[in-house]
């Protein structure tokens, strides 16, 4: 795409991400009913730094408690159940561990009143740095659902810097959050979750532009084929509560857009044969396999969702962060 181009940050914003928002008008105590600034700069920074370490003391002891404080959404689902697999198949933690870096953060500061408040974070990480891999950015959304609540982590979308579309930001760096309900898109950020899933379904609405999480997962799923087996497929929208879509708006009024949805695959075993298990779904396991396997995966997506009415009117799928979740056998 080449309207697409590397988010642009006013100058002097600090490291992390952060949802700063402008107050005006009368102040309730606690700010639900006025646009007040959703975290100081200095508590954004904090927010980012409690996260790298909860992530990282995580990763080290494959222990999910050591950071299920600090996660949520669709990044909490993944990220819990994945150190669950990982704790069961290495009980004495991760020897190959290293530790995650996240630096040259940059804020994205959206304005809003009332509850969840969110910040995105757009950062560098170290897991780019090995010769041969492709730049990246590591774009973190923290939500806080109250104001006696801490900041976790939402969401989490690894993206190419030339990928990303320019974010509206005015003179003070504040970014200007999108509606769940926008008119003013070709989809509105709240039906990305069941448009998505019913493509992946039925291949209509064709919203989405072509790509490997759109088009190609599509034909993958109906070209997958082995001797004695058979697949189904069922995808389910997942938008409520610490799931629901958030979304920015970029300088030529579309928007930069989160959202997560749930996929299932169920793999059918003839007579005498039984669905192979890997060690990570066989730690998820509940229930006896005899013939059959479901496998549970969260899902979440960054997407350049242009105006209504724009030449190229296609979602274009930025990034998709697939996770096991749950597997069932019967």
């Amino acid at each position: 795409m080449r309207s697409l181009r590397p988010i642009r940050l006013a100058t002097g914003l600090a490291t992390a991400t952060v949802l700063s928002l402008t107050a005006s008008g009368c102040v309730t105590v606690h700010g639900e009913l006025a646009v007040v600034p959703a975290a100081t700069r200095s508590e954004a920074a904090q927010a980012l730094k409690d996260f790298t370490a909860a992530y990282n003391a995580a990763d080290k002891a494959y222990d999910p408690a050591l950071d299920a404080d600090r996660v949520t959404g669709p990044l909490g689902a993944i990220n819990q159940a994945g150190l669950k697999a990982r704790q069961k198949n290495n009980p004495d933690g991760n020897t190959n561990h290293r530790p995650l870096e996240l630096t040259d953060a940059r804020y994205l500061i959206p304005k809003k009143a009332g509850w969840p408040r969110w910040f995105l974070a757009d950062t560098d990480s170290n897991r780019d740095e090995d010769s041969g891999k492709l730049d990246t950015r590591w774009l973190l959304v923290f939500v806080k659902s109250g104001p006696g609540a801490g900041w976790k982590t939402a969401y989490l979308s690894v993206v190419a810097p030339s990928q990303l579309p320019a974010v509206a930001v005015d003179g003070d760096g504040r970014a200007e959050p999108v509606a769940a309900d926008s008119s003013g898109l070709a989809v509105a950020p709240e039906d990305l979750s069941t448009r998505y899933t019913q493509y992946l379904q039925q291949g209509t609405p064709d919203v989405f532009a072509p790509g490997t999480a759109t088009s190609g997962w599509r034909e993958a799923r109906r070209t997958t084929r082995r001797a004695g087996f058979s697949y189904q497929y069922i995808d389910q929208p997942l938008d409520g509560g610490t799931f629901a879509a958030l979304g920015l708006e970029t300088e030529d009024g579309g928007a930069l857009v989160f959202f997560s949805s749930k996929h299932f695959e169920q793999q059918t075993a003839a007579k005498g044969l039984r669905p192979p298990l890997n060690s990570d779904v066989e730690a998820l396991l509940t229930g006896e396999l005899k013939s059959t396997l479901t496998k549970e995966r969260i899902s979440s997506q960054l997407v350049y969702v242009p105006k209504k009415g724009a030449k190229d009117g296609k979602v274009v799928m930025l990034n998709r962060l697939p996770g096991l979740t749950a597997a069932k056998g019967s």
